[in-house]
């Protein structure tokens, strides 16, 4: 009983951890993931490193993104932050 009541404080603390930090992060993970399994021919997307650009294929790890007039790279769907939605 004494061992229970030795353990209780760091299994609560361990529970509280859990709730605020690790599961609030797979939520988001699991979000993200979605969002760029969605993503098709013609979206806007914001990279990383803050370019907006316009998908133009989508591949299995790839997206073919068009930064200019007629500038198209491929981007590893690890890049992608967040899709662009035009506030205007």
């Amino acid at each position: 009983m004494e061992i229970l009541a030795q353990l209780l404080p760091f299994i609560f603390l361990i529970a509280i951890m859990y709730f605020i930090i690790i599961r609030p992060q797979q939520q988001q993970a699991k979000k993200h993931k979605a969002m760029i399994e969605e993503l098709q021919k013609g979206d806007k997307i914001i990279t990383d490193g803050g370019l907006i650009v316009e998908v133009k294929k989508v591949e299995n790890n790839f997206f073919s993104v068009k930064l200019n007039n007629d500038v198209v790279v491929r981007l590893n769907k690890q890049s992608v932050a967040r899709k662009y939605e035009d506030e205007a």
